[in-house]
């Protein structure tokens, strides 16, 4: 080797990010739709993820105030497949159960409805259940009064009334008071309060609840329970629930179900999952879709430059370092678009999770994984654009312009 051979200069980090910048900022208009396919495809990646974590943690601050205790018992079916029933003496026998704290129930009225006024024709009852209940029903099940109040021990022996929230709207009732009535088991019952939402009791939004008492004096009840709610020990749960049926009905404990509501919103939670991995799987498409844009930039590129490539190799630039210098510039291109596709998701998932009133959930795993994806994708784009550049020989590079 010559004395006066030198070895090809090394480019720096920062050397390498300021050539790879500088073939971005030629075509601005180009790198910035290459970026906004990676941007789309991460932001849909990011506000998936998000809104789905937000809704879970929603849904877990609900549970964590509403208790996951909470037990229902209610008639199944017979041997003949005939409605089953329950006997009265059910909730005092739960009542004994050593950890259940909390004891209550209601009683369907079968052939009573309720109506805004007497004029309306029978068979129109809004799908308005009648139900009788005990006093401590809201502290067992969680629910709390939106107007008016709750019965008493007073009002509990009157024809007084406590609407469910959608009983109330499919009334067209929105207060509660002595002036206010509806037309209920052909006698006037007056509105005495009305129920926000119940989440683990969906069924008492539809229903109008009256006193125990006064359904046994006004109407045709025969005072048996049709669901029943217990709140249990939370270390005692899976115990207690595997007793409820024989305690309930010991004569036929296999005419009795017993439900966990709490259940039913861990499954929908489970359903929303499902849903969120599908639309992860568009939000996917739509980064490799941005991935073959930045892919295509980088072969025109390539194309438009070769007389920059020749001149570059004619000056002393090794093939490795045109491959690095074009492979630079794809990551930069993708890791433009993951940046503001990250920030996209996030600020997408704030504004939603504002509108629905739940706390904002972006967890980092899911950040770090969008910036990765795309650093990963940036450096496939970028990989055969960049080999192609780096085997241009000088002469070739320079003739073809």
């Amino acid at each position: 080797m010559s004395a006066y051979q030198l070895s090809p200069a090394r480019l720096s980090p920062r050397d390498v990010l300021g050539v790879g910048a500088a073939g971005l900022r030629t075509r601005p208009l180009r790198a910035f739709l290459s970026a906004l396919g990676i941007a789309i495809g991460i932001a849909a990646m990011i506000a998936v993820v998000g809104i789905s974590s937000s809704s879970r943690a929603e849904l877990d601050r609900t549970l964590d105030a509403l208790g996951t205790n909470l037990l229902t018992v209610s008639p199944g079916n017979t041997l003949f497949g005939d409605d089953a029933t329950l006997p009265r003496e059910s909730v005092e026998m739960i009542s004994r159960i050593g950890p259940v704290e909390q004891v209550s129930a209601t009683g369907k009225i079968t052939d009573a409805h309720v109506y805004r006024t007497d004029r309306i024709p029978q068979a129109q009852s809004g799908g308005i259940s009648v139900q009788a209940t005990n006093l401590d029903l809201p502290r067992t099940v969680g629910a709390t009064i939106a107007r008016g109040t709750w019965l008493n021990a007073a009002t509990a022996r009157y024809p007084a009334v406590v609407l469910g929230a959608t009983a109330a709207r499919r009334l067209g009732i929105g207060d509660a008071g002595q002036n206010i009535q509806v037309f209920l088991g052909g006698r006037w019952f007056t509105v005495a309060g009305i129920l926000q939402p119940v989440p683990l009791a969906p069924e008492l939004d539809s229903a109008a609840l009256i006193g125990w008492p006064a359904a046994a004096a006004y109407l045709t009840f025969d005072e048996r329970p049709t669901t029943i709610y217990t709140r249990t020990a939370d270390a005692a749960v899976e115990a207690v629930r595997a007793v409820l049926a024989a305690t309930a009905n010991p004569q036929a404990p296999n005419e009795v179900k017993v439900s966990r509501p709490s259940d039913a919103l861990a499954a929908r939670q489970a359903t929303d999952r499902a849903f969120t991995g599908l639309l992860l799987g568009l939000g996917g498409v739509a980064l490799l879709v941005g991935g073959v844009g930045v892919a295509n930039t980088m072969v025109i590129s390539v194309l438009e430059r070769r007389a920059e490539i020749g001149l570059r190799r004619s000056l002393g630039a090794t093939r490795g370092q045109i491959r690095l210098q074009f492979l630079a510039e794809s990551l930069v291109l993708s890791a433009l678009g993951g940046l503001a596709g990250v920030l996209s998701g996030a600020a997408a998932t704030a504004l939603y999770a504002r509108t629905q009133t739940w706390l904002t959930v972006v967890p980092l795993w899911a950040m770090a994984g969008g910036l990765a994806a795309t650093v990963l994708v940036g450096a496939i784009a970028g990989l055969y654009p960049a080999i192609r550049a780096a085997r241009l020989s000088p002469t070739e590079a320079l003739s073809a312009t």
